[in-house]
């Protein structure tokens, strides 16, 4: 990587996003002890497996290989990074809108703006970064995309439509065995 210039570190970044937003992800379900924080990493993964498996199904094969790149052994259509990457920032897009501040994080409208801000460019990066790293073709990257939007619409419609409640008991179950050490 020592030859790398400014765009080829940026881009090797982007291809390793996936450890990133992972670490990312649970550092903030560590940090807030929230189920919904828990529940939209869950919903993220199913993102992931489920676009595996219509790959699968459509085999549709990746783009020519670039010499000098790791050649993938997948299926191209639908891009999984691409798919989960718009699953996390449409999720974050539409909590910090409908969904209340949870309460291990300080009030404010910080927490309404600074993360859609950082989520939804950086989807689009790493989007962009998959044709620009020869991974997939734009129609591939926009299947993905598309399919990480609708299920992380269906995913906030199951929360917002019962799930959550079931989720508040569980985080305050969870809480009071960790604040008194006990299981039940």
């Amino acid at each position: 990587m020592s030859g790398l210039g400014p765009r080829g570190l940026w881009l090797a970044f982007l291809d390793k996003t996936n450890i990133t937003v992972t670490a990312l992800a649970a550092a903030f379900i560590l940090y807030t002890k929230s189920a919904g924080v828990f529940y939209f990493t869950a919903g993220a993964t199913v993102c992931s497996i489920s676009v595996k498996i219509v790959k699968r199904f459509v085999r549709q094969p990746r783009p020519p290989h670039i010499p000098g790149r790791k050649m993938k052994v997948s299926y191209g259509m639908p891009s999984t990074h691409s798919a989960t990457i718009s699953f996390f920032a449409v999720s974050v897009l539409l909590a910090c809108i409908y969904l209340p501040i949870h309460p291990s994080l300080r009030p404010g409208s910080a927490w309404r703006v600074f993360p859609p801000f950082f989520a939804l460019p950086w989807a689009v990066a790493v989007m962009m970064s998959r044709v620009w790293l020869g991974h997939h073709t734009w129609p591939q990257v926009f299947a993905g995309a598309s399919y990480g939007v609708a299920l992380a619409s269906i995913w906030f419609g199951m929360w917002t439509g019962g799930l959550n409640k079931i989720g508040n008991e569980v985080e305050e179950v969870f809480n009071v065995c960790i604040t008194s050490r006990s299981w039940p």
